[in-house]
């Protein structure tokens, strides 16, 4: 179990609804929108948020988002999108891959930031240079009480759960920290028998990513059953087998591993959650023919978990492959940095949040 270090703000949101049918004066100017800000979490100096867009007018193939910080805030990392700010005046536009939005359709980014003295939610937002309008009801908790959230945890407690993996997953494995900022504080615990690293703001790190580990000598050498046993999870995260791949390991005998993996969660709890990644794509460059044994292990990974998922224990496998870039989305053609980070967690979000 993790000791939270922070204050968490869980469920500072403000709404707004367009409530005109404005006329477009560019060809990719929607004609409405609503606009979602969530204060994520909150701590003396330093904050949270992620933004949801909604376009209630025409199909746009691409996005800017604008609006004035009312308190002196400023960005300082932001994810799925480009930020620049001026003064109070931010703008964000849509990254590479996520600019087209057709109608009733949504555009999502997250940002952390800092504040002093106040952190209020902004007034207003313009999508395309149409404003967002309509009624604003924050409901963010003062800032100068930076206190643990007092909102009722779920019946039975938060649910536990466990990141599985090699580096990608803990060295540092920020995509943990933007999948953490994106739930609802007290539903969520992470737990592993490793501590959260250096991702530029405190979140509940613990972890089970160990850098240089195989998931067949994880399985041979029933290392999993002590890290079961210290924390207790209902749903384990797995991204696991890229250093086997590296090592030419073939696909059967990974997901032979997997197998054994698999067994030891449920001989601790025959109820357990499993998520398994069909793992990011690997290009070292002392390794040329790693990005097919990671394509031949991805193929097999779902014809794998249909035959080993159960009703009470299901597998679930999400695609981590697709969209990912070795060449944008990491630092080496191995590690994710900031935007590869961003993409694992947003693919991660719907089957975590779906879970818990």
């Amino acid at each position: 179990m993790h000791s939270r270090r922070l204050a968490v703000l869980a469920g500072a949101t403000a709404v707004l609804v367009a409530g005109f049918g404005a006329v477009a004066t560019r060809a990719d100017a929607a004609a409405g929108c609503s606009v979602k800000y969530a204060v994520s979490s909150q701590w003396p100096g330093g904050f949270g948020a992620n933004v949801e867009v909604t376009n209630l007018g025409d199909p746009v193939s691409s996005w800017s988002v604008t609006w004035s910080f009312t308190a002196g805030q400023t960005i300082s990392q932001l994810w799925n999108g480009a930020v620049t700010q001026s003064g109070a005046a931010v703008t964000v536009r849509n990254a590479g891959w996520n600019g087209a939005v057709a109608t009733g359709g949504t555009a999502s980014f997250g940002f952390n930031g800092s504040w002093s003295g106040a952190n209020p939610v902004p007034a207003g937002f313009s999508l395309n240079g149409v404003a967002c309008t309509g009624g604003v009801t924050p409901t963010s908790p003062s800032p100068s009480s930076p206190s643990p959230s007092t909102s009722t945890p779920p019946t039975g407690g938060p649910t536990k759960i466990m990141a599985l993996g090699d580096s990608i997953t803990g060295s540092p494995g920020c995509w943990r920290a933007l999948l953490w900022q994106r739930l609802p504080a007290a539903e969520v615990d992470f737990v592993g028998t490793l501590p959260a690293q250096g991702c530029g703001f405190t979140y509940d790190g613990e972890n089970e990513g160990h850098g240089g580990y195989l998931a067949t000598n994880v399985a041979n050498q029933n290392l999993l059953p002590g890290w079961l046993s210290a924390t207790d999870p209902d749903v384990v995260l797995m991204h696991f087998g890229t250093n086997d791949a590296w090592s030419n390991l073939s696909p059967a005998t990974i997901l032979s591993a997997y197998t054994t993996l698999v067994g030891q969660m449920r001989a601790g709890n025959p109820n357990m959650k499993i998520l398994v990644a069909q793992i990011i794509p690997l290009n070292p460059p002392t390794c040329a023919d790693c990005g097919q044994r990671v394509i031949d292990l991805n193929a097999a990974i779902p014809a794998w978990a249909a035959g080993l998922s159960t009703a009470a224990s299901p597998i679930t496998v999400v695609d981590q492959w697709t969209g990912f870039d070795t060449a944008t989305d990491t630092y080496d053609g191995v590690h994710p940095n900031s935007a590869g980070d961003a993409k694992i967690a947003n693919r991660w979000y719907p089957y975590v949040a779906a879970v818990i």
